[in-house]
């Protein structure tokens, strides 16, 4: 039976004193649940406040991105093994601002899912379509090519023990989500998808949603067969709605 999660991503959000604040509400509230994980993804400055803060509570911890190199005259990259002494248990992997804004291609978010795998991160794998791509039809397309880099770059056995995330970009941040059924139909494609290879591996992936989750629709999308969770932004800062998330799972 796979895993549910719900994932926090803070993005360029956070600072020492209001950290202190969210991390100490969430480790009060958050309980343990058999077959389920809460984390939150923090900006690289913050993984130490996370492990001291997180370290014996129920949440979990990583970053938002790692280094697709391991070490070298790469100024200002940061290497998945650094990520790791801090404790961190994921990271995240080809976020839609990291495509767009930083230029991310396929091929390196590939090398980042491996980067992470060698270094003991789970790699949450994040692909989406842009509105333009959706309306001509390319949801499918798009998402299945993401997530065929990383299968041609590390093979199908790369996602067993990884995380799938669908966000549809048009849906980031902009207070719009997909309906529960139209976020179902591309979980359900992207199961299938790998299921055409190896049923076992799809049926042990946990595939999470994102693009503006939030306590009032979280239940409806999370009760979806082929949603294990939820990859949640700005609701992730704010305790009473990350909260609420986490006990719609």
């Amino acid at each position: 039976m796979r895993n549910r999660l719900v994932i926090g991503n803070w993005k360029l959000n956070g600072g020492l004193a209001q950290n202190e604040s969210l991390l100490a509400k969430l480790a009060a509230d958050v309980d343990g649940r058999i077959g389920c994980i809460c984390a939150v993804t923090v900006p690289f400055p913050y993984l130490s406040q996370a492990k001291s803060r997180l370290q014996h509570s129920g949440i979990a911890w990583g970053s938002q991105d790692v280094s697709r190199f391991e070490s070298g005259a790469y100024t200002g990259e940061v290497s998945a093994a650094m990520v790791a002494e801090f404790g961190a248990k994921f990271t995240l992997v080809g976020h839609s601002e990291r495509r767009v804004i930083f230029c991310e291609t396929d091929a390196v978010v590939a090398q980042k899912f491996g980067s992470a795998q060698r270094a003991g991160l789970t790699p949450v794998l994040c692909v989406g379509e842009t509105l333009a791509e959706r309306d001509a039809g390319l949801t499918e397309q798009v998402v299945m090519r993401q997530l065929d880099a990383v299968i041609a770059a590390q093979g199908l056995a790369a996602l067993v023990g990884a995380v799938l995330a669908y966000e549809p970009v048009w849906a980031i941040g902009t207070g719009r989500t997909a309906s529960p059924a139209e976020a179902e139909a591309v979980h359900l494609a992207l199961r299938q998808h790998v299921a055409s290879v190896d049923a076992q591996v799809a049926g042990d992936l946990p595939i999470l949603y994102g693009g503006s989750v939030k306590k009032s629709n979280a239940a409806e999308l999370f009760a979806m067969p082929n949603i294990d969770g939820g990859l949640i932004g700005g609701a992730s800062l704010v305790a009473e709605e990350f909260l609420g998330i986490w006990a719609a799972l």
